[in-house]
């Protein structure tokens, strides 16, 4: 069927028989219930939904209904889907009620869906997807409308309460945490962080089911957001501001737009550059307290079940320590600062978040290795190796590496290589790596052969 045998949302009107229509899901909220007036003891269910069939148009749907009816239609699609609907009831809203709560869209109307009448299921007409696809990347605000975080922070308490569009980029994602309520509800929460050029963190909170289901889909420091309608709020535990997502916010990914095209390509350098690491550092437990001990292949496998850091030890041979390299490529120069990655003959740090921008400008020198280590399980590849841990381990400090003979570097290298090392590693998410994972040395030194054989029976029994 063609696309223009659809009625398109502009042209909706009450007095429509039987319309039929096309869009695609950029919203949707959680299934909720309530006491049906008419039969006491019984529950009526509901869910909405926002869809959109052009670049200016979208519309609120409500369906409402029994349990298996609400439940099953709104597990059948979910945020990016292309749905067709039959027979809506198109009725005029009624912002002092339920459309107070719902997304604000330019259309007069509002559908309603029920099991009775209607039918909602995803589009299969091939026109109509490749039409309605390319909408999911287009704000639904203004897309010079909103407020960078910089903005929000300078406003700080004045805008605690109010509800504005968000223009930034996902630093990391939280892993959801269940709760109970007093009065028996179940409930969940989910945490980002975002950053723009302005700001390094600030915290986007998600209650919602569907929210949360759509942002553990994408890949910190590779995502821009631009979130309409946000509420705004002033943390007096954080004493700072953050912001919620609610059932009138309306979250689009990778916007289509000039904006947030520069904050992309920022986000990728600055994520490039490692500069974001030290944040990571801040969060990084002492040595003395990291006691679980793992294999590689386990190590990999808590990667992938986890989303969040996690530390532990692994005994495992050192099988790449590229220390005869260039020197260039062991000792590398960062912003003292904010240890951004600079050339020698930089003048000032080109990171737009340095805390010392505008100040005296000076670096620091130090190594900066990527290692692998390999045990009976597998190789975790590329694990960074910087100063001081680089120094503690290798015995040896910048200066007196510079003075070293290529011979020599050698030699230090054979040292470990391929010895059985006691590693204490940090493993993060990271969607640069091939594997998904990044591993950060916090400790590493040649391990004890009989603390080695402890160890590595206990594991073997695990397996």
């Amino acid at each position: 069927m063609a696309f223009h045998s659809y009625i398109s949302i502009s042209e909706l009107h009450p007095n429509f028989s039987h319309p039929k229509l096309a869009g695609i899901i950029i919203g949707k909220t959680d299934v909720r219930s309530f006491p049906d007036r008419k039969n006491i003891g019984v529950d009526r269910f509901t869910f909405g939904f926002t869809i959109k069939d052009s670049p200016d148009f979208f519309i609120n749907v409500t369906a409402w209904g029994n349990d298996g009816y609400i439940n099953g239609l709104s597990n059948s699609f979910i945020i990016g889907d292309c749905v067709t609907i039959e027979n809506p009831l198109v009725s005029n809203k009624d912002l002092e009620k339920g459309d107070r709560f719902c997304p604000a869209t330019p259309s007069l109307y509002r559908l309603l869906v029920t099991e009775a009448h209607s039918q909602v299921y995803l589009c299969t007409d091939m026109d109509a997807i490749n039409r309605l696809l390319p909408l999911i990347h287009l704000p639904v605000k203004d897309s010079r409308d909103f407020y960078s975080l910089g903005d929000i922070v300078a406003n700080g308490q004045r805008l605690n309460g109010s509800v504005i569009n968000i223009l930034a980029a996902v630093k990391s994602i939280g892993e959801p945490k269940q709760f109970t309520t007093s009065d028996g509800r179940k409930g969940q929460r989910l945490e980002l962080k975002l950053f723009d050029d302005s700001v390094s963190s600030l915290p986007l909170i998600c209650w919602d089911r569907e929210a949360i289901q759509l942002v553990q889909t994408l890949i910190p420091k590779e995502t821009v957001l631009f979130i309409a309608d946000a509420k705004i709020s002033f943390d007096s535990f954080r004493n700072g501001m953050t912001a919620t997502v609610n059932s009138k916010t309306v979250i689009t990914v990778n916007p289509d737009t000039r904006e947030a095209s520069l904050l992309f390509s920022y986000a990728k350098e600055v994520s490039e550059s490692g500069a974001m690491d030290q944040d990571d550092k801040a969060e990084d437990m002492p040595v003395d307290s990291i006691t679980d001990v793992y294999t590689v292949n386990q190590l990999k496998q808590k990667a992938q079940e986890n989303s969040e850091a996690f530390f532990g030890i692994t005994y495992s041979f050192i099988s790449k320590l590229d220390l005869d390299s260039s020197v260039s490529k062991v000792i590398r120069t960062r912003c003292s600062r904010c240890k951004f990655l600079v050339t020698d003959d930089t003048l000032s740090c080109t990171n737009q978040l340095c805390p010392g921008r505008g100040q005296s400008f000076s670096t620091i020198i130090g190594f900066d290795l990527l290692v692998d280590f390999t045990d009976h399980t597998g190789t975790l590849h590329a694990c960074t190796l910087r100063s001081p841990v680089a120094e503690n381990t290798l015995g040896c400090t910048i200066e007196e590496f510079t003075r070293l003979t290529d011979d020599e570097r050698t030699a230090m290298k054979w040292k470990f290589l391929l010895e059985r090392c006691k590693v204490y590693v940090k493993i993060l998410p990271s969607m640069k790596m091939r594997t998904g994972i990044r591993g950060v040395v916090l400790a590493c030194s040649l391990a004890d052969p009989g603390e080695v054989k402890q160890h590595m029976s206990v594991l073997l029994q695990r397996l």
